[in-house]
């Protein structure tokens, strides 16, 4: 298995993340959860992670595994909310949602503010460009050498910070909130490139014959291990009850054909699907 972690650094990026001191409401138990039949799931719209459709039926390696897992716990109904991705982790501390199913990294300076589920998915980087890729964009280190050009990346998202640990300057980092947003921000020149993970950028490059992933993109180094997250379930600081059930229904799960089939259908590869079992949560959180 490829050794692809993050080991280090996210503990010294942690000093460069603004940590809001946002109140906490207590989160529903999961018994309470289970009394009123429903559960509030937030998702950030983000293909293939969490989304909603025009019908407003969730789809997403998130969305599709929490369903099981609800199943599981014996919670009747979903009522899945929309969120901007900035949102998610203030959402969840001020009881606004129950839990969010939108495959968020886990990172130390996160893991302060929520909890989370063991990992559902892992996933690489990728690098949004113009059609045709001009520029010659190819890495997320060339706007630290290339100082001409700038990069979106989405508020809240850790892309900003792994640009930041590159040496990329703050004022070429244009923020976006939303990822619907990132076609528009290169085809309008409002940024030359779109730094996200790379099911993101490749969802993105279907949508628009503006832009393309680039196709030669360099995954990012920081120490020289190369840049991966692994997303989880995320949920209020109070909710242990609800994490601990989550963890429980999602051990089994990871252990059955269905949960692969899942995250492979929407994009993730077998390499994904092994690496998901390589960190726990706790050494995700302390790294």
């Amino acid at each position: 298995m490829r050794n692809d972690s993050r080991a280090g650094w996210p503990m010294r990026l942690a000093a460069a993340v603004l940590l809001v001191g946002l109140a906490t409401a207590n989160a529903a138990s999961l018994e309470e959860i289970r009394e009123r039949g429903s559960i509030r799931i937030a998702v950030a719209n983000e293909e293939p992670y969490g989304y909603l459709d025009d019908s407003g039926e969730a789809h997403g390696a998130g969305p599709d595994v929490a369903k099981h897992l609800m199943e599981a716990l014996g919670i009747d109904a979903i009522e899945w909310v929309v969120t901007d991705f900035g949102e998610l982790i203030p959402g969840l501390r001020e009881g606004r949602f129950d839990m969010a199913a939108a495959e968020m990294a886990i990172l130390p300076e996160r893991c302060e503010q929520v909890l989370y589920s063991e990992p559902n998915t892992t996933y690489g980087e990728g690098l949004l460009v113009r059609a045709g890729n001009p520029e010659e964009l190819n890495a997320y280190d060339t706007f630290a050498d290339r100082n001409d050009y700038r990069v979106a990346v989405m508020s809240g998202a850790d892309q900003r910070e792994i640009l930041l640990a590159l040496g990329v300057p703050e004022e070429k980092i244009v923020t976006i909130e939303r990822n619907d947003e990132a076609i528009d921000a290169i085809a309008n020149g409002k940024a030359d490139a779109y730094a996200a993970t790379g099911l993101t950028v490749t969802t993105l490059d279907r949508q628009s014959r503006e832009v393309e992933a680039a196709l030669d993109f360099t995954d990012p180094r920081l120490d020289g291990e190369e840049v991966r997250s692994w997303g989880g379930f995320a949920f209020g600081p109070d909710a242990e009850s609800l994490r601990d059930a989550v963890n429980e229904a999602l051990a089994d799960y990871k252990r059955t054909d269905a949960w692969e089939e899942t995250l492979t259908s929407y994009g993730f590869t077998q390499e994904d699907v092994l690496n998901a079992f390589k960190y726990s949560t706790e050494e995700l959180c302390q790294r």
